[in-house]
């Protein structure tokens, strides 16, 4: 097992040089006053909506990890699977949690579980991502965008999401890829 510097350290320069790759389309990582991470990784994060709520992200893992606090904008969560590491980042508008593959023997599958405020609800989206939408007015508060992902040489991994119930599970097809592999369920109000 690695030690969660050493970790922390590996997952980090792998985010950083494909994110760096993609380009300024990113979102910024900003300190976001209106987020509230939890100390291991099964505890998730709060994330504000458009319209005042909040909602809960769940990070469902086998290792419950204790974050890497870098700053208050970045945490990592080393080994939360075998080869699997997740890199969490607070946006301006929501929270970023990037997935870092080390290994063949890393899952393909990677389960996020939601409490939405009463009143919202989950809808798919054409693009891959589901909106968060306010059932009264129909107004979307809150966007899980498309996830992609990419490995150390930037090629395209394929990344899907898939429903089951209120847990949105992210697929990441990486066998055959150049590791590490990135992937990226990005939430934004």
């Amino acid at each position: 097992m690695r030690h969660a510097q050493d970790g922390a350290a590996a997952a980090m320069n792998a985010v950083s040089r494909i994110l760096v790759a993609r380009g300024k389309h990113e979102p910024h990582e900003l300190d976001n006053p209106d987020v509230t991470w939890g100390q291991r990784t099964r505890d998730g994060v709060w994330a504000p909506t458009r319209d005042g709520q909040r909602i809960h992200i769940g990070i469902a893992v086998s290792g419950d990890q204790p974050a890497t606090v870098l700053r208050p904008s970045l945490r990592v969560f080393v080994g939360v699977e075998v080869d699997t590491d997740i890199v969490a980042q607070t946006t301006d508008a929501g929270v970023r949690l990037l997935t870092v593959l080390h290994g063949p023997d890393a899952p393909t599958e990677f389960r996020f579980p939601l409490s939405l405020a009463e009143g919202l609800a989950l809808e798919a989206m054409p693009s891959g991502g589901y909106d968060v939408v306010h059932l009264r007015y129909g107004a979307t508060v809150g966007r899980f965008y498309n996830p992609w992902a990419a490995d150390s040489m930037f090629r395209p991994v394929k990344a899907d999401y898939a429903l089951e119930g209120s847990t949105i599970v992210m697929r990441v097809q990486h066998h055959g890829a150049y590791y590490p592999v990135v992937a990226d369920p990005l939430y934004s109000q």
